[in-house]
């Protein structure tokens, strides 16, 4: 039997803390409900992420615009465009791409270099492509002179030399779409397992966010604060057993916490509350000192409401 993982018991407790209260300023947003919309300090003045991932803006903006758009597009196009979006993961990118080529872009884009001329185009734009939300992995291995030309040679051999979309449609888990991605070059785990994630948003492919997970940077920061030891536990198994320890844990300290209407949190998002800790006990615990010691970000809401929409699958109240 495996060892258990040996909580630190204020941090620990800081985590569910975290995620009910900062849940509960969603739910006041989400109805339009006039700020101030929490006491605590912290909250109130740095940027955190949303507990559930898919209520986040980007996160959003591609449930709605890139998994769900009523565009006719094969299954093949939709996924392409599921990657190419997350790799980017900018809003504005996708935005002027689309509104160069009078579409979402499709695979025969990609073939015929018009994929290439609306990047260009964003680029002049926009300035930037990319968004500093996620570590890429090193962006030369296809020799090109700009990062964004080595991520169209990478669509490329995915999408238009390999068997991609049709691997992705017959995979039997989200950890074999995890290692189908891995198995690129610039694909490393945690963006992979991003990209699983976004996929399985979509409705062609279904699996339950709790089958596996992977543990980002930020995720293992926070796991060090949280516990003292985590027993014969890896990362990825700690982040499940938090899963299962939620309902426990909320009512042991005596915190409501309704989910997103109704739906308790799943692998994603408990590994990115580990993320939040880890920043949150920045402020809140300085003497547990990690590689980062500040919050950068303080928390300005941004003036565009956003008309939240999930997948349809998921069946929320």
């Amino acid at each position: 039997m495996k060892r258990p993982p040996t909580p630190r018991q204020r941090i620990f407790d800081l985590y569910w803390y975290f995620a009910a209260e900062r849940q509960a300023i969603f739910a006041k947003r989400a109805v339009g409900a006039p700020g101030p919309w929490t006491a605590d300090p912290i909250l109130s003045t740095y940027k955190f992420c949303n507990v559930f991932r898919a209520a986040d803006r980007v996160s959003q903006y591609m449930i709605r615009e890139v998994c769900y758009h009523q565009e006719s597009v094969t299954a093949a196009d939709r996924l392409f465009q599921i990657v190419a979006f997350r790799i980017f993961s900018n809003i504005a990118t996708w935005q002027t791409v689309h509104d160069h080529l009078g579409r979402y872009p499709l695979l025969s884009d990609l073939a015929n270099g018009n994929f290439t001329k609306a990047l260009q185009f964003a680029q002049q734009q926009n300035r930037t492509l990319y968004t500093h939300a996620f570590i890429l992995s090193p962006h030369n291995a296809y020799g090109q002179p700009r990062k964004y030309l080595n991520h169209i040679e990478l669509f490329k051999h995915v999408f238009l030399v390999d068997n991609f979309a049709e691997n992705l449609l017959q995979a039997a888990s989200l950890q074999e779409i995890f290692l189908l991605l891995k198995h690129y070059p610039m694909l490393g785990s945690f963006m992979s397992y991003q990209i699983a994630i976004d996929l399985n948003y979509s409705d062609l492919i279904n699996f339950s966010e709790n089958d596996f997970t992977v543990a980002g940077p930020g995720a293992l920061r926070g796991i060090k604060k949280a516990f003292e030891d985590t027993g014969d536990f890896t990362p990825e198994e700690i982040v499940l057993w938090m899963v299962d320890q939620q309902e426990e844990a909320f009512s042991k300290i005596g915190l409501s916490f309704r989910g997103l209407y109704g739906r308790k949190l799943h692998a994603i998002d408990a590994q990115g509350l580990f993320c939040e800790l880890d920043k949150y006990c920045r402020v809140a615990a300085p003497e547990l000192a990690s590689a980062r010691s500040r919050i950068k970000t303080k928390f300005n809401p941004q003036p565009q409401p956003i008309d939240y929409y999930f997948p349809p699958k998921w069946q929320l109240s």
